[in-house]
Formats: structure tokens, sequence, C-alpha cells
């Protein structure tokens, strides 16, 4: 019995073995946030996820946001969390909340990066000026909220070439050099398409896209990019899911070749995603 469960180890690296090789080298992006943020294991099994694919010459590049803290750190300093069609509106009060809290969630999870074995480092949109935003207008005036209009890739690729992990948190600077908040997914999809990776990962709390929304046996796990607008119109894809869905949709048409919608809850989603064959989650297809 114990050689038999040995063997089917083996086999399981075996299986492996074909998605090293072809992403080997490669940049893979991995989205995290919102509450998939928020259980301690859930993260620890993401994080060592993102190591193991560092030893095996993978270059993972982790962008965050930190939604579910920026409210609780925003609600303990006095300051009401407004949102407006999902953006949140984000005053100067605002706006130091969110950059002391995604900072500090970025520090954390780069020295438990290193804690776990890999070589890591934090950067900001802002601060490394790779996110160049304008002014979000089309909700109206939301505040200190940018829409990605280039992305900078230098000081990341400057740190996967060698074998270090950036974890970005999603802030911009506009022409005058002011700082903006920036949405998660959107940062992502615009970092993946502009870093030109084998694929976005966007990890959620939930199986991926499903057909009905309390049965989570109706999992949808492949979906093309002209069939999206028709699930969110019926009412399939909804809520925090659509802005999820939209970015890889960005992604895939800024040819980036794969796009997955991830349940960050099942242990080590993101290594059965790369390296086995059926894979998990809603695969997004151009």
């Amino acid at each position: 019995m114990i050689i038999e469960q040995l063997v089917e180890k083996a086999d399981i690296l075996i299986e492996a073995l074909p998605y090293i090789k072809r992403f080997r080298g490669k940049e893979i992006l991995i989205k995290y946030g919102g509450a998939a943020m928020l259980d301690a294991e859930v993260r620890e099994n993401v994080l060592h996820d993102l190591v193991f694919m560092n030893y095996v010459g993978i270059r993972p590049i982790l962008i965050h946001g930190g939604g579910p803290a920026i409210t609780e750190n925003l609600k303990q300093a006095g300051v009401e969390s407004k949102f407006v069609n999902g953006l949140r509106v984000t005053d100067q009060a605002t706006m130091k909340v969110v950059k002391e809290t995604l900072a500090e969630i970025n520090q954390k999870m780069v020295q438990d990066l290193k804690r776990f074995g890999a070589q890591a480092a934090g950067l900001s949109g802002h601060d490394a000026k790779i996110l160049k935003v304008k002014k979000h207008e089309a909700n109206g005036d939301v505040g200190y909220v940018g829409d990605v209009v280039s992305v900078n890739t230098r000081p990341i690729r400057k740190l996967t070439k060698k074998n270090i992990i950036p974890v970005i948190y999603p802030l911009g600077i506009d022409r005058k050099g002011e700082t903006y908040n920036v949405n998660a997914d959107e940062a992502a999809a615009k970092i993946a398409a502009a870093m030109q990776v084998q694929k976005i990962m966007v990890l959620t709390n939930v199986r991926g896209i499903l057909k009905n929304q309390n049965d989570s046996d109706s999992l949808i796990p492949s979906l093309h990019v002209d069939n999206v607008e028709t699930l969110v119109r019926d009412g399939v894809i909804t809520g925090g899911m659509i802005p999820k869905v939209k970015s890889c949709v960005t992604a895939l048409k800024g040819n980036v070749p794969k796009a997955h919608i991830v349940d960050g809850r099942i242990k080590h989603s993101l290594l059965l995603e790369v390296f086995t064959d059926r894979g998990i989650g809603t695969e997004i297809v151009l």
C-alpha cells in the first residue's frame, strides 16, 4: 500500500513535467485579493504554491488588493466607506488609509514568501512608476480612482529575470504625479498584457463561474469571451465576479494566451491549475 502511494506521487510529478517544461523561464501572473485573502490557511497555501513555481523555474508575478482590510482600517479611522458601481470613493483621507493598508499587506506577503524560501520584492504601482493612470470619470466623480493608461514593465522584468517574485499593489500615478487607487483586477489584466505573461490566474472564493449560483456542481469549466456579455446580461455572472471575468477578457485581448478563475480555497489550487492535465476552475478562452 505504501509503495502504491509512492508510485502515485511519482505519477503526479511525471504529469507535471510537460507543464514545467512549457512554463520554465516564463512569467505567470496571479491576482490575489478580496475574500480569498481573509483565510490564513488559504493565504499560506497560495504563497507556498508561488514558492514551488519559483523553485521549478517559473516566474510568478503576484498582484494583490486589500479591500476587506482597507474597509476595516477605514472604519477604525472613522472614515466611512462609500462605493459607486463597485468602485471605492477615494478622497484624501481614504487614500491615506489605502496606501498604508496596501503597503502593510505587501510587506507581510514579501516577508512570508522569503520565510518560505523564495526571493521576493514588494512594488507599488505608483512609487515604482509601474501604473500610469488617468482619473476615472465613467461613474461620475469617485475621487482619487484611476484607470490604467500604460504600464512600465521594466521594474517588474528586472526582478523576474533574477528569479525574484514581484509582489505588486495597485496604486497608480497620473501625469502630475498624483497617486490614485486602481482596481486590482484591472491592474492585474493590464500588467499581464504588458508583460505578455503565459497565463493570468484570478483567485476567488468560489469554484469558478457557476451556471447556478446556489449549485457548486454547476461549474462552467470553459467559457469563450464572446459569451461573457450574454452571461452578465442573464445574471449568471454577477457582483464581484464581473470585474474578475472582465480582467481575464482584457488580458486575453492583450494577447495573454490563457486566463483562469480559480478557487483559492482549494488547497494548492494554483499548482493544480498549472501542473495537471484537467486543471480546476473556469478557463476563459479567446
